[in-house]
């Protein structure tokens, strides 16, 4: 217990977020109030604001203050190329590398029966309406590979089977660069699966 049940508070506010355990929680506190208040005050502004305006794409569900976000909105993507990804923060990570220059669909998570999610919650119905009705050729899908995300992916290619487009999923397996001696099985497994001809030169 502090001598301030203000601080008290601001910590198990911090311990909302993932990975944010007691102590992590009270240096962040401690810091904001001690040496940055001016950063506090943004972040609760840019906090309270985002928490008000943000909300999902009508396209492809993902987080954005927009009706329509701005990579559905753009005409320099590629909207016959759709990647299906489980959160927002997996399209972060594919701007981020720069390989990717289609359109998403954001599922909000992946199927698991005993939480209750199924195929209602990921908007599978949606998905399957985008590629109806509008120009898409391929969708990608790129779930985790663990077993619900493997499960997604199947249950996603199954819905598209009988449909026009091609139905692809991103390769796993071996990082570049890593050693296959410190690559565990599964990775292993997955990398073989997924092995490509070379071609002649």
């Amino acid at each position: 217990m502090n001598s301030s049940p203000l601080i008290d508070q601001l910590i198990e506010a911090f311990r909302c977020l993932p990975g944010v355990g007691p102590k992590s929680a009270q240096r962040m506190t401690l810091h904001l109030l001690e040496r940055n208040r001016a950063g506090g005050q943004k972040l609760s502004e840019s906090l309270s604001v985002a928490l008000n305006e943000v909300g999902n794409c009508v396209h492809c569900r993902t987080l954005t203050e927009e009706e329509t976000c701005r990579i559905c909105a753009s005409r320099s993507r590629n909207h016959t190329i759709c990647c299906v990804v489980e959160s927002p923060a997996d399209i972060f990570a594919i701007e981020q590398s720069g390989s990717f220059r289609g359109i998403y669909f954001v599922l909000m998570g992946h199927l698991s029966p005993i939480d209750g999610i199924g195929p209602e919650q990921l908007g599978i119905s949606q998905l399957l309406d985008k590629v109806k009705n509008t120009d898409i050729e391929e969708v990608i899908i790129a779930c985790n590979p663990n077993v619900e995300g493997d499960a997604t992916a199947y249950y996603i290619a199954e819905q598209l089977k009988n449909s026009s487009v091609q139905v692809s999923r991103i390769a796993h397996g071996v990082p570049v660069g890593g050693e296959l001696e410190f690559v565990d099985g599964s990775t292993l497994t997955h990398a073989f699966a997924g092995r490509r001809s070379m071609e002649q030169t």
